[in-house]
């Protein structure tokens, strides 16, 4: 149940046409009275001899009744109540008792006894109710209103425990602007599932995603196809923008403009350039850095990016962490661009879930999150990745630690009490979650192929390991279907001069592992960055085949396999 209080107008005839009319697309269908002050109020939809006129000057008689001068300039007063798509057709009866609820919460018709206001309640569609108020009473005074919109909320609520409807949760002025319902009724006659705003929406965040400048900003505007106007000041600064789709006109043939507020709070100039801000305790950061050379490159960047940023969520200020909530939306949203096919969708949904959970009324600090923004920044700029090789890998490596710094974020915001943004992260968490499967299957395979060919006592040497170094959670992972493939990554590890036992301990070290849904698939992926190995394990056989050194870190040593692949564990 979704209330809506709209701006006062100073026209009651004017708002009463458009409730019985037939809407801006001819959207409003049997538009009829369901509720009103008084039983006997004429209703201009089902009494073919009631008028709009004489339900207008029935509202607005204690208005007119007061001396010009006293007269408030804006005395009418609209509230739209919508249901939840989910929620089950209300009858007239159901929408009667909900608009009687609604003007008693908000003071309009206090149960208190005292002198109510004149008000009628209009439904022209299945899911929704208008309510129309005007604010002087019977006894010439003004109603006490004192933060109406709380308690249409409050009694929201109330009413979806009351009829079994969805529940929603309360908001903080944070979100995106909800499509109207003559954007909606557009998008349905033109065959679309989103609206103009919500398409709009996703570009601007997509095309802000990691952008160094605003000049790359507006760039990628254009360059996805958006109509771009920018509001210029005589100095020739931008002072702001609008974007419009080139398909999208109004009755004359013009392109319908939305600024980036009122796409999203976060996706206005002033606000979008916030996040070029330098980090003051990084005098060498730099605005743009030079992108890496690959998909899979970007992918171990954003890995280890987002690594650090589970972190600082874990023990960071409240400023710098929602900072880094919302730099994980830039890279969710560059990672979805940048996918392929089979991944692509499920990632698309978990950015468009996270963009909900990237906002709050923590104010984020810009410029600690640096790390992320570049590495969405990479991801963009490494162009489309392939679904198999080590750019597929290297999705389900950043898809693995992406799951643990979205939950993060939701506990985080879950502490915060920000219901919605928890609910948020909690989606996008179940998109990443079900997008991996499709990533991991064949590294994932390969690797369980490899692990069931060790030799016995090379099996039983890395489950020993285990043992040792996760003594709790030992039995669990060696039950696993993925401990094969633990085990291969395991006996790599050791053959490129790694310790396995130190391996597993530093690992877990790093972050508990007792919620992860299958810990031998987070060890995998944890020890492979780690150890510096390749995501794919067909890349690790092309090494050993050719005697290539494994791959190390900046800065340090490669280790050269010196062990046998698959012989028994060398005596010491």
């Amino acid at each position: 149940m979704i209330p809506r209080i709209h701006k006062r107008g100073s026209e009651t005839i004017g708002l009463i046409r458009y409730l019985y009319g037939p809407g801006t697309h001819e959207e409003h269908t049997d538009p009829h009275l369901v509720a009103a002050f008084d039983p006997l109020t004429p209703d201009p939809g089902r009494d073919p001899k009631a008028t709009c006129g004489q339900l207008q000057r029935l509202l607005d008689q204690p208005v007119n009744a007061l001396p010009a001068g006293r007269r408030p300039k804006k005395h009418v007063w609209h509230l739209s109540v919508r249901a939840s798509p989910e929620d089950p057709m209300l009858s007239d009866d159901d929408w009667a008792a909900i608009a009687r609820r609604m003007v008693a919460a908000t003071g309009i018709a206090p149960d208190s006894g005292d002198a109510a206001c004149r008000w009628a309640a209009v439904r022209h569609a299945d899911d929704h109710i208008h309510i129309i108020a005007t604010l002087v009473r019977d006894d010439g005074r003004r109603p006490r209103l004192h933060n109406e919109a709380r308690h249409a909320q409050t009694e929201a609520r109330l009413i979806e425990a009351d009829y079994g409807l969805r529940r929603i949760t309360p908001g903080d002025g944070t979100a995106a602007k909800r499509p109207t319902s003559a954007e909606r009724h557009k998008a349905e006659r033109r065959g679309q599932q989103r609206t103009p705003r919500e398409e709009l929406r996703e570009a601007v965040r997509r095309s802000v995603a990691g952008a160094a400048g605003e000049e790359e900003f507006f760039g990628r505007l254009g360059a996805a196809g958006l109509l771009v106007r920018r509001r210029i000041a005589p100095s020739g600064d931008t002072l702001g923008y609008t974007v419009a789709l080139p398909g999208d006109r109004n009755g004359k043939d013009e392109p319908v403009f939305y600024s980036g507020s009122k796409l999203a709070p976060d996706l206005s100039l002033p606000r979008i350039r916030e996040r070029w801000t330098q980090n003051p305790d990084d005098p060498t950061q730099q605005p743009a850095l030079p992108s890496v050379t690959g998909p899979a490159s970007a992918r171990r960047r954003t890995t280890s990016a987002a690594w650090r940023a589970l972190l600082v969520i874990d023990h960071g200020d409240d400023g710098i962490i929602a900072a880094q909530i919302a730099a994980t939306g830039e890279v969710l949203d560059a990672l979805a661009q940048t996918s392929a096919a089979h991944t692509r969708h499920e990632l698309q949904a978990a950015a468009t879930a996270f963009e909900r959970a990237s906002r709050s009324h923590v104010r984020a600090v810009r410029g600690h999150d640096h790390a992320l923004r570049r590495a969405a920044r990479d991801l963009v700029h490494s162009g489309p990745a392939l679904g198999r090789g080590e750019d597929g890998a290297t999705t389900a490596m950043v898809i693995d630690m992406l799951v643990f710094l979205i939950t993060a974020a939701e506990h985080w915001h879950a502490r915060k009490q920000h219901a919605q943004q928890a609910q948020a992260a909690h989606r996008a968490a179940a998109h990443l979650r079900a997008a991996y499967p499709a990533a991991a299957s064949n590294p994932m395979a390969l690797l369980h192929q490899q692990g069931s060919r060790l030799a016995p006592s090379w099996q039983r040497h890395h489950a020993t390991a285990v043992r040792h170094a996760l003594p709790k959670l030992a039995d669990r992972i060696l039950a696993e279907p993925s401990w094969p493939a633990l085990a291969a990554t395991l006996h790599e590890a050791r053959t490129t001069g790694h310790n396995p036992t130190t391996l597993l301990t530093q690992a877990a070290a790093l972050r508990e592992l007792d919620t992860a849904e299958h810990v031998s698939d987070v060890l995998v992926w944890r020890l492979r960055r780690m150890a510096y190995l390749p995501a794919d394990p067909q890349n690790s056989q092309a090494r050993r085949a050719s005697g290539a050194r494994a791959v190390s870190a900046p800065g340090h040593p490669a280790h050269i396999g010196t062990r046998p692949a698959n012989g028994s564990p060398r005596q010491r």
